[in-house]
């Protein structure tokens, strides 16, 4: 059971209902084949190798939703999960979101905007202090997406990218 109500976050497109599933869902895992294709057309390689698996995002140590619209069609997803400091760069407290995802044909909906929003609550009330991410240059839509969700440049560089020139990293504090 979520802790919030997912269903009622940032109504930006009614139509559109926001449910939490597993990493390990099948429209989870049909996202995630998309958005690593993507990841390797943009970057020219196999796609983001961050180590993950489903129980990373279980509650009370993370979340992770889809939105799907009328006909159950799922459009977007995202999730977070628990980080503590730790030899990756991340610090006591944070919150990694992970697997941000708008399909090309439900672009320019507010499905980013919503997830995230309800990601960041969810992550609040489970008692992380702050949000964090990785993302890279060539993705220049999320870059610009969290910087007008407050996110800053971190000062420091953490997760599995955290060496790679083409890897960006931002933080919010919750």
């Amino acid at each position: 059971m979520p802790r919030m109500s997912i269903q009622n976050a940032a109504h930006a497109t009614p139509a559109v209902h926001l449910r939490t599933v597993t990493f390990a869902h099948p429209d989870a895992l049909a996202l995630n084949d998309r958005v690593q294709l993507e990841y390797a057309e943009r970057y020219g390689d196999e796609g983001d190798i961050t180590p993950l698996d489903a129980t990373m995002f279980e509650a009370p140590r993370g979340l992770y939703v889809i939105a799907y619209d009328e006909h159950g069609t799922p459009l977007a997803t995202g999730g977070w999960r628990s980080q503590d400091e730790n030899e990756w760069g991340y610090a006591d407290g944070d919150a990694e979101l992970k697997r941000m995802y708008v399909t090309p044909e439900a672009r320019g909906l507010g499905l980013a905007r919503r997830i995230l929003a309800a990601l960041e609550e969810d992550a609040k009330a489970a008692g992380r202090h702050r949000m964090v991410l990785e993302t890279g240059t060539k993705q220049p839509e999320a870059v610009a997406l969290y910087l007008s969700c407050g996110y800053t440049p971190a000062a420091e560089k953490f997760g599995h990218y955290r060496f790679d020139d083409l890897s960006l990293c931002y933080v919010k504090p919750l």
